[in-house]
């Protein structure tokens, strides 16, 4: 990996001191912040809110960012048709229901609003598909982690990381290399895919509705698409399960409204882990929205796509071509980012994958149907850990097993609150966000809407930014 700041910047500890008053402050006039946990819900001005940024870019190698970005549409494609392929959801996620109460539960509406049919011609999602740079013989390769389809995050803020790190290496004097850093505006692509199925809705005085958690650390995140949608004059408002609960319903032509308003888009922050669903209230809520006319970003099945199963079956031989009939190449083009990935269902094949785990711990990475970045994939010794504490029960097939990614470290520091600041050996994940809408059977958008790059020491194993383990980073690419 290309090294972008020579050592004796990275070891003067004037400079250092210097940068970690810049980048705050750079961090805090362009808003890369988010509400500090003590006080999840206010926006007060304090001094210790948390800004989550490190003091310089990441070396990425064009090809493979280029890589990434071209294989964004088809990845929303690939999405969208498996979301519309109930018999092959119902195939790949039978094991997982069996034995994951969540997965089963959200599984149960997605059946429901089948049986009754859907309400709404429009679908739209808003995705990001996560990579890392695996190092080989020959060099780096990409490889896929994961493909949110929910909730992802980060792509207001992205949109602001390139000012602060452009501060930080004027003042180390790196003058050119401030120049290379790309910008990114996300938070325009992602209001874009918000807008045009709120144009297609048909009613300019329904709003799109952020669904939004309880507690709303992230809140400037979505406040940047949310803002983006104000230029282009598409209501908006804020609720959580508990409101949409108290105050919504459906008309007799399945209408949503919500306190008054009528619903064109219902825009999930919400509603992706156990947890946030408190009540049987959330999920009769849940099952409200999806009954729904609205545009659903995502609907159930589209949910359910994304589901970690989903992912595993997928690299099986002949499944993503079944997608791809007419395009065996952008068939091939995606697989070639997939990761070793297994099942452990019972049976011979989850048998061998399991001694596999249970032999070198440290090669995998066991991932349960939930969001990698909140800290719930297990590494190394707690592997074994885990599938010896489920030996014997169908316990393991809520869970599927990957090939762990093995990119090259590079030198940085982390500012993250709390935390001194140190020089770190960081490993990085770039993200790739796309945003499409359907209408019937006609994709009327299709795009690839920008990027996301989160560093973080290789001492920690999992977590994202809103775990306050990574922080918010900018590619350089060469």
């Amino acid at each position: 990996m290309e090294q972008l700041i020579p050592e004796e910047v990275l070891t003067n500890a004037t400079v250092i001191e210097n940068l970690v008053a810049v980048a705050k402050d750079a961090a805090l006039q362009h808003g890369v912040l988010m509400r500090i946990q003590e006080a999840p819900n206010s926006s007060e001005v304090r001094s210790n809110n948390t800004f989550t940024n490190n003091f310089f870019p990441l070396p990425v190698p064009e090809a493979l960012y280029n890589q990434a970005l071209s294989l964004q549409k088809h990845f929303n494609t690939l999405v969208d048709r498996i979301s519309q392929d109930s018999e092959f959801l119902k195939e790949a996620l039978a094991s997982t229901i069996e034995v994951d109460d969540f997965t089963s539960r959200l599984f149960k509406i997605h059946q429901q609003v089948l049986e009754e049919g859907r309400s709404s011609s429009i679908t739209m999602g808003l995705n990001r598909s996560d990579y890392m740079m695996d190092q080989r013989d020959d060099g780096p390769v990409l490889k896929q982690i994961e493909i949110n389809t929910i909730a992802a995050s980060f792509g207001g803020l992205s949109t602001h990381t390139p000012e602060v790190h452009r501060k930080t290496l004027h003042l180390v004097g790196r003058f050119k290399e401030s120049q290379r850093i790309l910008d990114n505006n996300v938070a325009a692509g992602l209001a874009g895919g918000l807008a045009k199925a709120w144009e297609l809705y048909g009613s300019e005085k329904a709003v799109v509705m952020f669904l939004v958690e309880d507690k709303q650390r992230n809140i400037f995140d979505q406040r940047c698409v949310e803002y983006e949608l104000w230029k282009r004059n598409v209501p908006t408002t804020r609720k959580r399960f508990d409101v949409v609960y108290k105050t919504g319903s459906l008309d007799q032509d399945k209408k949503l409204f919500v306190d008054g308003l009528e619903v064109a888009v219902v825009y999930f922050r919400n509603g992706y882990m156990p947890d946030q669903y408190v009540s049987e209230q959330s999920w009769e809520t849940r099952l409200m929205m999806e009954r729904s006319k609205a545009v659903k970003c995502p609907d159930i099945s589209t949910h359910l796509t994304g589901t970690k199963k989903v992912q595993q079956v997928l690299a099986k031989p002949g499944v993503v071509e079944r997608f791809f009939p007419e395009q065996p190449e952008v068939a091939q083009q995606i697989r070639a980012t997939f990761a070793g990935l297994y099942t452990l269902d019972q049976g011979p094949e989850g048998d061998k994958a399991e001694a596999m785990a249970l032999a070198e711990p440290e090669r995998f990475v066991l991932k349960p149907q939930r969001e990698g970045g909140g800290g719930n994939n297990i590494y190394g010794k707690d592997i074994v850990e885990v599938l010896q504490g489920l030996k014997g029960s169908t316990g393991r097939m809520a869970y599927i097993l990957m090939d762990k990614i093995q990119p090259v470290p590079s030198k940085n520091y982390l500012l993250r609150r709390d935390n001194p600041v140190k020089m770190s050996n960081c490993l990085s994940e770039l993200g790739v966000y796309g945003a499409y809408v359907r209408h019937g059977k006609d994709m009327v958008m299709n795009q690839c809407v920008g990027h996301l790059l989160r560093t973080k020491s290789n001492e920690d194993t999992d977590g994202g930014v809103a775990a306050g383990v990574a922080v918010l980073d900018n590619p350089v690419l060469f």
